[in-house]
């Protein structure tokens, strides 16, 4: 069978050098025993090093060429391709609702949604590895105060200890991206509650950062109103790339308690 033309609008970059991919590969290793589910094999570069892993291996695919391609090339793959679109995918059922790895050389148009739905399973997905854009793959692993450092930072971090682990050049891939490509290992922490209301914690992360040269003073204010006596609080003197994730975890239970006295103050408790 001919091989797959990489198609612009799936954001498909098929990755060449044989050695690079391997690494990839083995990144999974640190999770000896899990199932493994690959996003986006294409014509299976990955996939080939991922199968001889003696474990489990899925690989969901949306591009029907690569389907009919992983299927007449990887036998060994027979039930394991899911066509599918991994962002609209209901992961529950998955291996018989067992954690899983997640690795891929992944999309570069939807690499921030996948972490984000990784983030959405992460009680089932004790690590993920993978392929991205440089740039993401630095926000990932950004420390507080760098320019890098943001929502997706914060968020993750949270959860998982990211490593960035080596740069991949452009010239590694058909057709070449515009962009530098980077490997990256998210691993589960041993956190199981952040000590805080979770959904208020993405509200406040997302509110900050979506003004991220304001100070929290007044990127605060769709949470918490101007003039509210928490405000005097040396924490909001600062900006949201200053603060670390124990810092929103603190901001968090802040603005959730001026929030419940307002409510019990005007009468709905």
């Amino acid at each position: 069978m001919k091989q797959v033309k990489p198609k612009k609008f799936l954001g498909q970059h098929f990755l060449k050098d044989l050695s690079i991919a391997k690494a990839i590969a083995d990144t999974v290793d640190k999770h000896p025993s899990l199932p493994i589910l690959e996003v986006g094999p294409g014509m299976g570069v990955l996939t080939q090093y991922l199968i001889t892993k003696d474990r489990i291996v899925d690989v969901v695919e949306i591009d029907y060429e690569s389907v009919a391609y992983l299927h007449e090339n990887y036998p060994q793959l027979e039930g394991h391709i899911i066509e599918d679109d991994f962002l609209k995918m209901s992961l529950d059922k998955l291996f018989d609702g067992s954690p899983f790895v997640l690795t891929g050389n992944y999309p570069y148009n939807i690499s921030s949604q996948i972490f984000f739905k990784m983030l959405d399973n992460k009680d089932r997905i004790p690590l993920c590895t993978g392929m991205i854009q440089r740039e993401v793959a630095q926000r990932l692993a950004a420390p507080p105060g760098s320019k890098t450092y943001g929502i997706l930072s914060v968020l993750v971090q949270a959860w998982y200890d990211v490593e960035y682990l080596f740069t991949v050049s452009e010239g590694v891939f058909n057709p070449p991206p515009k962009v530098k490509s980077a490997v990256i290992s998210m691993r589960r922490n041993e956190v199981t509650d952040l000590g805080c209301d979770e959904a208020l914690f993405k509200n406040v992360v997302k509110t900050t950062f979506n003004q991220r040269r304001k100070t929290l003073r007044n990127s605060i204010k769709p949470l918490v109103p101007a003039g509210h006596p928490i405000l005097a609080d040396e924490i909001f003197n600062k900006r949201p790339e200053q603060l670390s994730v124990a810092d929103f975890i603190g901001l968090t239970n802040m603005v959730a308690e001026a929030r419940e006295k307002d409510r019990v103050k005007q009468g709905e408790f």
